[in-house]
């Protein structure tokens, strides 16, 4: 574990990266010490990165997409002296167990069969050694493709927004949630390099506050105008006109277009939607499961009831409280104005305009999320 100096700003140092060659290892800034610690810790075992997929250590579906590809690198580092059958095993048993480390969002699922695929098509061709040196450069290639995502996101996302606006954002969908300037962030960032000046309004975003924690001390770290409210005080934010629109990012979007995001998100796209307020999705092509048809089908992770119940370490209900904590809901696609991604703005949001501008899913059929779904609901859904 690594203390950042504090002097470093968000600019200079790496939400996460790889250290070293075939045997180095992931390091990643520990997200749960934010914003009093920047620690960074080095995951060098697959059960390590699990745990800071799981524990939220490293979150945002862009960076767990990155933190699950390199957690397939450290996986098979002992089996790289094996012969074939035995790397292939330990291959997929990594990246099997990755995929239990949190069941929404789906860049985990989609990074984990991109490296699936590249070692299956050099099986045969390669030594063991070569096929994790192949799935090294792959992992790096999700990392490098997840960086130019961000840039071309903040500026197709940049011209829907206006000089002098309030905007308001919900959870943490910046840097440290992706390779670099974020999805929803990068808007923000992109707008202010192009000269526009924006007061953001950021929801503290309950129970674990990642938006007060990160959104707010990174807009911070970046000299953006950020104001944190309480997730409760958005609708009278809107009502008093001090937003103009609302931008968020997404865990995983369903073909038709409905969102699944951190828990609240619904409830602000319903106060947009009340007070006729813009609300845009920033998201890359990854994100997109269009093996999905709608947000009924998207799995919904429920949390530890200790979140609610004892947050932060301090008891706040009584013992034996019944507690329900879904970690995600889903927003429409009625409720969403447009859809940012690398590939433009989609607009209207429906199945035909997302096919027109994503494609097919970069995921083909998303069969880890498919097994991670049967896993969830004990294989009967």
């Amino acid at each position: 574990m690594t203390e950042v100096p504090r002097s470093q700003s968000l600019k200079h140092v790496d939400t996460l990266g790889w250290e070293g060659d075939v045997h180095g290892c992931l390091r990643l800034i520990d997200q749960t010490r934010l914003p009093s610690e920047l620690i960074r810790i080095d995951c060098r075992d697959a059960e390590t990165v699990w745990e800071a997929i799981k524990m939220l250590r490293v979150r945002g579906a862009p960076a767990i997409g990155i933190a699950a590809a390199y957690g397939v690198c450290v996986g098979v580092q002992n089996a790289v002296e094996s012969d074939e059958a035995g790397f292939f095993a330990r291959m997929e048993e990594v990246c099997d167990y990755l995929a239990t480390s949190r069941p929404t969002a789906v860049n985990l699922f989609w990074a984990l069969e991109r490296m699936r695929n590249v070692a299956l098509a050099e099986r045969g061709r390669k030594s063991p050694r070569g096929i994790a040196e192949a799935l090294l450069a792959e992992a790096r290639q999700i990392h490098e493709e997840d960086r130019r995502m961000c840039r071309e996101i903040g500026r197709h996302g940049a011209a829907l927004l206006e000089d002098g606006q309030g905007v308001l954002t919900h959870c943490n969908a910046g840097g440290l949630a992706t390779a670099d300037y974020g999805t929803a962030l990068a808007v923000f960032f992109a707008a202010a390099e192009s000269g526009k000046t924006l007061h953001v309004y950021a929801d503290e975003t309950r129970p674990l506050l990642q938006g007060a924690r990160l959104t707010a001390w990174e807009l911070q770290q970046r000299g953006i105008d950020v104001t944190l409210i309480c997730d409760s005080m958005a609708a009278q934010v809107m009502r008093e006109g001090r937003v103009q629109t609302v931008v968020t990012g997404a865990d995983r979007i369903a073909a038709n277009g409905d969102t699944a995001n951190k828990i609240g998100t619904y409830s602000v796209a319903l106060l947009a939607a009340a007070h006729d307020i813009p609300f845009y999705v920033a998201a890359p092509t990854s994100t997109f499961d269009l093996a999905i048809a709608t947000g009924h089908e998207i799995p919904i992770e429920e949390r530890d009831p200790r979140e609610i119940t004892h947050g932060f370490g301090r008891q706040t209900a009584p013992e034996g409280i019944k507690v329900y904590n879904p970690a995600f809901d889903v927003t429409p696609a009625r409720l969403i104005t447009a859809i940012i991604c690398e590939k433009g703005i989609i607009k209207p949001v429906d199945r035909e305009q997302i096919a027109a501008v994503v494609g097919a899913s970069p995921a083909g059929k998303h069969q880890p999320g498919e097994r991670q779904e049967q896993r969830q609901h004990g294989g009967d859904k």
